[in-house]
């Protein structure tokens, strides 16, 4: 999947996206969770990627990262993606949780 595909409430099966900047992480929900929005790109667009918890200091701006079993929503005009509760985001370079288990 491309960033150019990506559309409102839709499922994101698989997204590879270069992290171009990342903002500072926030407290919501009175401090239970932090959130951080960060740029992605790919070769057809970019999109703003919502990292929860601790995705927030796994991913570096510069990072090469794979989001599977996302999705997306639109958000005050913008489109964001995020790995949200049942998905996972693989940095380029780690180990697959499944494999180190092994």
């Amino acid at each position: 999947m491309k960033v150019n595909e990506l559309k409102d409430r839709s499922k994101v099966d698989e997204l590879t996206l270069k992290i171009t900047s990342k903002d500072e992480a926030r407290d919501v929900r009175g401090g239970t969770l932090r959130v951080c929005n960060a740029t992605g790109e790919d070769d057809t667009g970019s999109v703003t990627v919502t990292l929860w918890n601790d995705d927030i200091e796994r991913v570096a701006e510069g990072d090469t990262i794979t989001i599977k079993n996302g999705w997306t929503q639109e958000y005050n005009n913008a489109l964001q993606v995020s790995s949200g509760k049942f998905g996972s985001i693989e940095k380029a370079g780690d180990v697959p949780a499944e494999e180190a288990a092994e």
